[in-house]
């Protein structure tokens, strides 16, 4: 199992520093190669730019009232999630269009489904009761 991670190419979990302007602020953010690559492809999708997406993002959080102290793990998130949707079948990697054509409602709506309707894990504790 471990080979499929430490498989991968080295330079996907090398950092990379990206400086930009949020509401006329010079931000720097700083994460890893791989997520850099989700976010170049998320932005593509969209014909944007990836400072035009983080932009973006940051302020949509924003309006939604969410709390954006660590806006670099809400970006690491936001790739997962795009990640993790493409594997559900939500959405596909090889689609070029936009994801702001995507109903969002419906898939948000379609994942609690899901969520709703998956077991729930067992822990350590709960199995050697069990056993």
């Amino acid at each position: 199992m471990c080979q499929l991670f430490i498989g991968a190419a080295p330079e996907l979990w090398d950092s990379r520093t990206k400086s930009l302007r949020i509401d006329g602020v010079a931000t720097s953010i700083r994460m890893e190669e791989f997520f850099w690559q989700v976010l170049e492809e998320i932005a593509q999708r969209d014909a944007m730019t990836v400072n035009q997406l983080i932009t973006r993002l940051y302020f949509e959080a924003i309006d939604a009232g969410h709390d954006m102290g660590n806006f670099t793990s809400f970006l690491r998130v936001c790739c997962a999630r795009f990640l993790a949707l493409a594997a559900d079948g939500e959405i596909r990697r090889s689609d070029t269009s936009p994801l702001s054509e995507v109903d969002a409602p419906r898939l948000l709506q379609r994942e609690a489904e899901r969520r709703n309707t998956r077991p729930r894990a067992t822990t350590r504790e709960e199995a050697k009761r069990l056993n």
